[in-house]
């Protein structure tokens, strides 16, 4: 069994409590985590500057080698996690074991944090538009144009209360540390192995250790992080983006909401376009923000939901281990079975319909863990309540709408794919301000282009430009 200790900027910390970290399947503990309350986050963010001040002594150009070499080692190499050296397998299968996501999926998720560290440079290049780092780290220079510019940072560290269902969000702190920030990361109960393995990746590539703070916990251990940093990251529920909704110090990720909008123009060759939906429904297990929840058009809506039905709904539960398999487990089964309520009462309201009914049962209950089978439903209208949900597992509504109506019907939606040649639409779609990474065309909404921002601009949120201005100080005449 491996045991894993918080890091206090660096340093193992010798806990005095632990929790187990169980088999999604067998309930087994396969691991153990030392935590840490929130008065030891507290104390410890006392000396935050540190963990910057460590990091400014590298310049940003050694720091983003050091983050290709770390990602060639957590994608590929042994690496010290805990008290025990991880290989990429050992990774893989714990995180499965623990998570309930298919091998498969770890492996992908794995290839998607590794490549976003590789090609660092160029995706802050593109965040920043062009911007020298080194105006960054300095705090002030001059862009090329005769004139002075100022960006100043307003955290030494960026905190992060990290999620169990995703491991791909963790791209989103990646470049805190070539930007020359520090991390304070408290990491899934469930899911401490992308941190865990990413952070012992950063310091084998030479990133300096005092740069680090893990903080496995509870509650309170999340509520210090998220207090006490000036700029931290949160991962959760709808609930939970409502609750730091303008706060300028959280940055919040719940549901995204995703869709793909279909236009008049084209709709009637909607099976052109049946690989891309399904696609957008059911990768990852339809467990990201970017799984598409909501298919909006003005006709075809019931075949569209069909077509999708006949290619979703028969997926069923297999091994882990298996290649094929599509879905991924509810460790807490309790979660499924919620879950599962809720989508029974969508399904009472007049004008819904259950296109996947015929394929058999949705909630499978196993002893330690559960698993919900894709679902594939109809709306006649974006006034019935489905057409504005979404869930874990992979969830669909298709939803009759007129054209007219669809971008000022739609809400919050993170991901949008508007599929048309209609420049009308395409010219309305673009000032939807609804509407946050926008596809014009056939784009599934996973295929994200890392070179562009994902949920605001992480530059913007870690530093503010501001009025920066010289003059020479004249030395006093000794006469």
């Amino acid at each position: 069994m491996i045991t894993l200790s918080p890091l206090r900027w660096g340093k193992p910390y010798d806990s005095l409590d632990f929790i187990d970290v169980v088999h999604f399947d067998t309930g087994e503990p396969m691991a153990k985590i030392g935590t840490v309350g929130g008065g030891v986050v507290t104390r410890d963010l006392r000396q935050a500057e540190k963990a910057r001040d460590a990091l400014l002594q590298v310049s940003p150009s050694e720091l983003l080698k050091m983050c290709a070499k770390a990602a060639e080692l957590f994608k590929s190499g042994d690496l010290p996690v805990g008290d025990k050296v991880q290989s990429v397998d050992d990774f893989v299968h714990q995180q499965s074991a623990s998570t309930g996501l298919p091998e498969h999926m770890c492996r992908g998720n794995m290839d998607k944090n590794a490549f976003v560290l590789a090609n660092m440079e160029q995706i802050l290049q593109c965040l920043t538009r062009g911007l020298d780092l080194s105006i960054l780290s300095r705090g002030f220079g001059d862009e090329g144009r005769g004139v002075t510019v100022s960006f100043q940072a307003q955290t030494p560290i960026l905190g992060a209360v990290l999620p169990n269902n995703s491991p791909g969000v963790h791209t989103l702190w990646l470049p805190a540390i070539p930007l020359q920030v520090g991390l304070a990361l408290k990491p899934g109960s469930q899911e401490p192995w992308t941190p865990y393995r990413m952070i012992s990746a950063f310091i084998q590539a030479g990133v300096p250790a005092e740069a680090f703070s893990l903080y496995p916990g509870g509650h309170d251990t999340g509520g210090a992080l998220l207090s006490k940093c000036s700029r931290s990251m949160i991962f959760g529920s709808a609930q939970t983006v409502a609750q730091h909704a303008g706060n300028p110090r959280v940055q919040a990720h719940g549901p995204g909401f995703s869709k793909i909008l279909i236009g008049d123009d084209v709709v009637d060759d909607w099976e052109l376009f049946l690989d891309m939906m399904v696609e957008s429904v059911l990768s990852n297990s339809g467990r990201s923000c970017i799984n598409c929840s909501g298919i909006w058009a003005s006709r075809h809506t019931r075949e569209i939901a069909a077509a999708i039905a006949e290619r979703i709904g028969p997926v069923d539960v297999l091994p882990p281990s298996d290649p094929e398999s599509k879905l991924a487990a509810f460790s807490n089964p309790a979660m499924a079975t919620g879950t599962y309520a809720m989508v029974k009462q969508d399904l009472a309201e007049s004008g819904v319909t259950d296109l996947t009914a015929k394929f058999g049962e949705k909630l499978i209950e196993k002893k330690h863990c559960a698993y919900l089978r894709p679902m594939v439903v109809h709306a006649d209208s974006p006034d019935r309540g489905v057409a504005a949900k979404e869930y874990m597992f992979p969830f669909v509504s298709v939803v009759q709408c007129p054209q007219a109506e669809m971008l000022r019907r739609i809400g919050p939606t993170l991901v949008g794919t508007v599929i048309t040649r209609d420049q009308k639409l395409i010219e309305a779609a673009g000032r939807c301000v609804e509407i946050d990474r926008l596809n014009i065309g056939p784009i599934a909404t996973n295929r994200l282009n890392w070179l562009q921002p994902h949920e605001g601009n992480i530059i913007d949120f870690l530093f503010r430009s501001r009025a920066y201005q010289i003059a020479e100080v004249p030395v006093a005449s000794m006469a």
